[in-house]
């Protein structure tokens, strides 16, 4: 190689990097990445003080690598690039044909059996009958799917534990969801279980407590000839794993709404629905169940028989549609955002009966549990 080849290939990536650097200033930082569903490092104001703790060098290597033009395209290209070399596994996401599946990493610091003494705790400080159902991922229904020696943490061996649990009655999810592991139990780029799957959940929860005649069979749903209300959802596994090549999923509302919701995502009451249309022009599609993640929500059907309280995760945003045909009331807590005391919360609005219900990755990570015990 010349020296003038040298310098002129010097000068082509001088010139290379002088660009993107004159096109990262000239572009407007970027709030919020739609296709990662995150918030994107902003420039951070300096101090020396910052500056001496590494703080400010820290937030400008995060603000340069948020804010990098085309970062979306790079993501998509390296996970590409990774795929032709052979890697299955991006940033604790399998890929397994035409689904991505989170890869469930072994509890930490024993918390899973904490969070069962919760449950049992809870049990212990209420009269009311408390069922434990413990929904498993896609890594663990559709196991056999993975890529050859991919590892994730046996929840079906935890799900059996749990079911021993003292002064609780479990919910047997498991079986029928595996037993349909070939169904589209759950969407392919996003971790929830579909409307499919929450069917069958659903048909699980009221077998369970004692009312499994009442589930309505799922062709009673399937004669209303429903189409998908969104063909576009691209879910949080798309935006974890860099894999934006699978095709979109579609969402599908089962339970025509006509029932009374109340939601309190801002500490008072205020009117909801089961649906709230305008989340599916969203990147989080899913959120348009119930209208997403919140402490509390009330579901009223004067027709319905029972008092129902669900202490659970996003899981059941989607499972709630179905349980709200049946039960005068279905009260979901989420312990995330719900910080009071649950038994309290039961015997004051004269609840029947107490469904704790989570997947199994959330309930072996969620610290909140502990609220159980108040």
């Amino acid at each position: 190689m010349t020296t003038r080849y040298s310098r002129f290939l010097a000068a082509v990536f001088c010139v290379f990097l002088g660009g993107l650097l004159a096109w990262h200033v000239l572009l407007p930082d970027r709030d919020r990445s739609d296709v990662e569903n995150r918030t994107l490092a902003q420039l951070p104001a300096f101090s020396w003080e910052s500056l001496k703790d590494g703080s400010f060098t820290k937030g400008m290597e995060d603000y340069f690598a948020d804010q990098f033009p085309l970062r979306d395209q790079w993501t998509g290209l390296k996970a590409r690039a990774e795929q032709l070399l052979g890697k299955r596994e991006f940033n604790g996401v399998y890929l397994c044909g035409d689904a991505l599946v989170a890869k469930v990493e072994p509890p930490r610091d024993g918390l899973e059996e904490k969070n069962l003494g919760y449950v049992s705790r809870l049990a212990e400080r209420t009269e009311l009958p408390v069922y434990l159902g413990l929904i498993p991922s896609a890594a663990e229904i559709w196991r056999e799917a993975l890529p050859k020696g991919a590892e994730s943490w046996d929840q079906a061996a935890f799900i059996a534990h749990a079911a021993e649990l003292e002064g609780v009655e479990a919910v047997d999810f498991l079986t029928p969801l595996a037993a349909r592991a070939g169904e589209s139990i759950f969407y392919r780029t996003d971790h929830h279980w579909t409307s499919l799957g929450a069917y069958y959940g659903y048909v699980a929860l009221m077998e369970s407590l004692g009312r499994g005649g009442e589930a309505l069979e799922q062709e009673a749903y399937e004669r209303q000839s429903l189409l998908p209300v969104s063909n576009g959802f691209q879910g949080t596994l798309y935006s974890q794993s860099g894999i934006h090549w699978l095709e979109p999923d579609s969402i599908e509302f089962w339970v025509e709404d006509h029932f009374e919701v109340s939601s309190w995502r801002s500490g008072k009451e205020e009117k909801s629905f089961l649906y709230d249309f305008d989340k599916l022009g969203e990147k989080d599609k899913y959120s348009a169940f119930l209208g997403g993640n919140q402490p509390l929500c009330v579901i009223r059907n004067p027709e319905g028989k029972g008092k129902l309280l669900v202490i659970r995760d996003s899981y059941a945003d989607s499972l709630a549609p179905f349980l709200a045909l049946h039960f005068e009331e279905v009260h979901l807590l989420d312990p995330r955002y719900y910080r009071y005391s649950s038994a309290k919360y039961a015997e004051e609005n004269h609840l029947d009966v107490i469904a704790v219900v989570y997947s199994v990755p959330n309930f072996i990570t969620d610290r909140n549990l502990v609220l159980l015990t108040q």
